[in-house]
């Protein structure tokens, strides 16, 4: 995707199209979650639009870019391919697929939620989240919507809009150096499901492998103590045909339990969890190198194998760039598809390093900082989230040039793929799990008189077992975005865009169509009523603490 003019409360250029390797796991065991990680050209741009019109109109702005060829796999315009990816139109949407890159959005799919879990945690204790860790898809995808869901393995596809609207003590903004009005803009969804797990099924057996941090910093309360309540939880959930290996580390790294299987051993793994104790310094890189050394050496064919991290990720110790501890050991991972999932825990909590360790080790990140969330994660998620749904999983959104003067896609900056790499399997995408749900949100500025045709969003995955290719899309109308968002949209909607207009405040970010924070409370609490839903109660909770931190 290329995007341009950049959207805050000042003017701020966007950056060029981005050569990226997304790279996702689902969470321990196979599938509570997605992630990607990306490096390529240029600086990314965290709030800005592609503005159509400096292409439509002939303009010599920095988005102009000439055409690509159809991306790999797809055919030309109006051609049938042979074996095309089940769910496509091959006379529509692969048409569609030739438009102008500048109208092309391509992204792995994320849905981690560890930005959203670390800044509640903040704002409780009386903090305000550093901007540079909020990251508004980990905000939206932290609740639940009401996408439905596919008869098969894959994705159900959602697209619907609605338009904000002037809200009460609405934030003003700018786009290209001028003021935009909301009236002006539409939010537009697109929502991707996988089908919801038989927990009495058959799945394939989980070899994990946790790293767990037992430095001086992990001490304090929700930590350590958190780390042994959780893993005591999984020991008890998971199957006798599963297996789990402990490495601890702090100054060092050394091995607790070698891989066990847990039949006639729970005893002994809850005697190694419940010894565990805070030590000295947070030495990440001698810990993960050690994890996975267990992994490979525990290796199961057939089995999801996953090391799984549980730290602060406060590392002070050896290596601590991402990059370079991942690099140590990206031949388990080449080799052996062994993945890294990052459980955050702590009041001071490493999030960046934790974020690119997670990305670059092909995983998922989550944050908890209490029991309750333990639990969900450890006992109500994990044990029913270990097979797959789908491999590399990335989504294109095709925006229609005669319609569409400026969208822009919130959040997912480091998840961008380049447009071109779309239909090339050998870029990585999400690996998705069963019963989960994705949603991205865009802002879009429909051109005067616009009828018809909006856009079309396709997901692509690899089936888990061949990894054969598939492909589902769904369109949208102009019309569909006439709608308000505030009288008119579904309660998952609304809730969809409070998680979005709030990520953008945190970050200093603008929105079309943005509510102050008193008026965002409101409407928080309101949903909460509505939908009976705790976490959104809890998220009108949180506003309302960033609103006294402001006033």
């Amino acid at each position: 995707m290329k995007l341009g003019t950049g959207m805050r409360s000042g003017v701020r250029t966007g950056m060029g199209a981005r050569a990226c390797r997304g790279a996702m796991a689902a969470l321990l065991a196979g599938g509570v979650l997605l992630v990607s990680a990306c490096s390529g050209e240029g600086e990314s741009s965290r709030d800005s639009t592609y503005d159509a019109s400096e292409k439509r109109d002939g303009g010599s702005g920095s988005s102009q870019r000439e055409p690509t060829v159809a991306p790999p796999g797809a055919p030309a315009p109006g051609a049938a391919a042979e074996g095309a990816p089940e769910g496509i139109q091959r006379d529509d949407t692969y048409k569609r697929s030739q438009q102008p890159p500048d109208y092309l959005s391509t992204f792995a799919l994320d849905v981690d939620t560890a930005s959203y879990g670390y800044a509640r945690r903040t704002l409780k204790n009386g903090g305000r989240p550093q901007p540079a860790n909020v990251r508004p898809e980990e905000f939206i995808n932290s609740f639940r919507q009401d996408y439905p869901q596919p008869r098969g393995d894959g994705f159900s596809v959602t697209v619907d809009g609605a338009r904000p609207g002037a809200s009460e003590g609405e934030i003003r903004g700018e786009v290209g150096g001028q003021e935009a009005s909301a009236d002006d803009w539409s939010l537009v969804r697109v929502g991707l499901a996988t089908r919801a797990s038989d927990r009495k099924a058959e799945r394939p057996p989980a070899a994990l492998t946790f790293v767990i941090d037992i430095s001086g910093s992990m001490a304090g309360e929700g930590r350590l103590d958190l780390v042994r309540e959780s893993l005591g939880v999984l020991t008890d959930e998971l199957r006798d045909d599963d297996s789990i290996a402990v490495v601890t580390f702090s100054g060092r790294a050394e091995t607790r339990l070698p891989m066990t299987r847990l039949a006639g051993k729970r005893d002994r793994i809850h005697e190694v969890i419940d010894e565990l104790r805070p030590a000295d310094s947070t030495h990440v890189e001698a810990g993960i190198r050690t994890g996975y050394d267990e992994a490979v050496e525990g290796w199961r064919r057939g089995a999801t194998n996953r090391v799984v991290l549980l730290s602060d990720a406060l590392a002070n110790t050896g290596e601590t760039n991402a990059d370079r501890i991942l690099d140590r050991i990206a031949d388990a991972r080449s080799k052996h598809g062994i993945t890294l999932f990052g459980v955050g825990v702590g009041s001071q909590y490493g999030d960046a390093l934790m974020e690119r360790l997670t990305n670059r080790g092909d995983g998922h990140t989550t944050y908890v900082s209490t029991g309750e969330e333990a639990r969900k994660v450890f006992r109500e998620q994990l044990p029913s989230h270990v097979e797959l749904r789908a491999r590399d999983a990335k989504a294109q959104v095709v925006f229609d040039q005669r319609n569409v003067q400026r969208f822009r896609l919130i959040g997912y900056e480091n998840r961008a793929v380049a447009d071109e790499d779309f239909r090339d399997d050998r870029v990585d995408g999400g690996e998705v799990g069963p019963g989960h749900t994705v949603t991205a949100l865009y802002a879009v500025k429909l051109r005067a008189g616009a009828s018809g045709h909006l856009a079309t969003a396709t997901v692509r995955w690899l089936d888990p077992k061949t990894r054969a290719p598939h492909e589902r899309s769904g369109s949208i109308e102009t019309s569909a975005v006439d709608g308000s968002l505030w009288q008119g949209a579904s309660n998952r909607f609304q809730i969809t865009a409070v998680a979005a207009y709030f990520a953008e405040s945190l970050r200093g970010g603008w929105l079309p169509g943005a509510p102050g924070l008193g008026e965002l409370a409101s409407q928080a609490r309101e949903l909460a009523r509505k939908t009976e839903d705790p976490a959104v109660e809890e998220l009108a909770e949180s506003i309302s603490a960033a609103q006294r931190l402001s006033d």
